[in-house]
């Protein structure tokens, strides 16, 4: 059953003080509460100490805090890399990853339910689309790592939107999230901080070059001709390379800011030396960079990651024609920390 309260983090700064005006509540009482949300990081009416008790019962009584609980965790790589399985008020699934290196803590978050597009290596697309995520279930995945962190003594250095789901058939929700995450009054994590990963969704890409944004732009390659990639990634039938390329030099024009290009290597599909060539006249004279995934096994998907001495002569070859590039080091296999595996391998084992 749908709860009928509002949950606090799907309203905006000026929608809160909407409310606290309604209340008859003076004008500094914002000001304490989005604190209190997002600086102090509170997710209970009652940890309002700087409320009189009658305005935190009636913020307990209108609002709802939680709308995504955890219902499993797991570490692997000695505690540096967290997954936590959450689900809905509805019951469905989601998934975030907190990963540490050194100074930085970076948190994959997701912003469906399961994922429509059906990119045949991914454990999410797999699972299909269940349901968009509001905005402040996006920033509750946030806030729930900035509590843990918190203890620590630590705190969030990125963000990136490549969890569960399509960020940009989710566009407005993201967006609105990385706003209230982004407020300097509030968490006030800077945009440079946040990476958006689209498996290129072209009309999207061209309406958020449009607004020139310093949010960063990974775009899901894994292919460098339309036959490979379409079989791989089958919204590239809809908007091929060509038309996908164009827009993200629209959008280097636009922004000048450098995109990614994400590339899960598969052994024997997508790493050959004709690929990686390929891909240097596809990229040549973009400003971009180039980030190599050895893939993430999934129970769905038969492929496998290529040896490492193949991913070093592929990155060799992009280097040699002056595309940067970086592999990405296998984080959390043994706790199914790519998207979408810990969500299905749960429903299996409870089913």
């Amino acid at each position: 059953m749908m709860n009928e309260r509002p949950l606090i983090y799907d309203l905006s700064r000026e929608e809160l003080g909407k409310v606290l005006e309604e209340w008859g509540e003076p004008t500094y009482r914002l000001r304490q509460l989005w604190e209190g949300l997002y600086h102090n990081l509170w997710h209970k009416a009652d940890q309002f100490t700087v409320f009189p008790k009658p305005l935190r019962q009636k913020l307990d009584s209108y609002f709802i805090f939680e709308s995504i609980f955890s219902e499993k965790e797991s570490l692997a790589d000695h505690g540096q890399t967290r997954k936590v399985l959450f689900h809905t008020l509805q019951g469905n699934p989601i998934e975030t990853v907190l990963m540490q290196a050194l100074d930085r803590n970076t948190l994959c978050i997701s912003s469906q339910s399961g994922c429509g597009m059906g990119c045949v290596f991914c454990a999410t697309g797999q699972m299909g689309f269940i349901a968009n995520l509001t905005s402040g279930q996006i920033i509750e995945q946030v806030l729930h790592f900035a509590r843990l962190l918190k203890k620590e003594n630590k705190t969030l250095s990125n963000i990136v939107v490549m969890g569960m789901g399509e960020p940009f058939h989710n566009f407005e929700n993201v967006i609105r999230a990385i706003d209230q995450l982004n407020d300097p009054n509030g968490f006030n994590l800077g945009e440079r901080r946040f990476t958006i990963s689209t498996v290129g969704i072209v009309p999207m890409i061209r309406k958020f070059a449009a607004l020139k944004r310093q949010i960063n732009l990974a775009i899901s390659l894994h292919a460098a001709d339309d036959e490979l990639r379409s079989q791989l990634v089958p919204i590239n039938r809809k908007y091929p390379l060509n038309t996908l390329l164009e827009a993200c030099r629209e959008y280097v024009n636009l922004t000048k800011r450098r995109l990614s290009f994400e590339w899960v290597m598969i052994k024997d599909i997508n790493d050959s030396i004709q690929q990686a060539y390929r891909l240097t006249k596809l990229l040549k004279g973009l400003l971009c960079h180039v980030n190599l995934i050895p893939l993430n096994p999934t129970e769905g998907y038969t492929g496998q990651s290529p040896p490492k001495q193949r991913i070093k002569e592929f990155k060799a070859i992009l280097e040699q024609n002056s595309i940067p590039c970086t592999v990405r080091l296998p984080r959390g296999i043994s706790i199914h920390a790519g998207c979408g595996q810990l969500a299905t391998f749960y429903q299996r084992q409870n089913s």
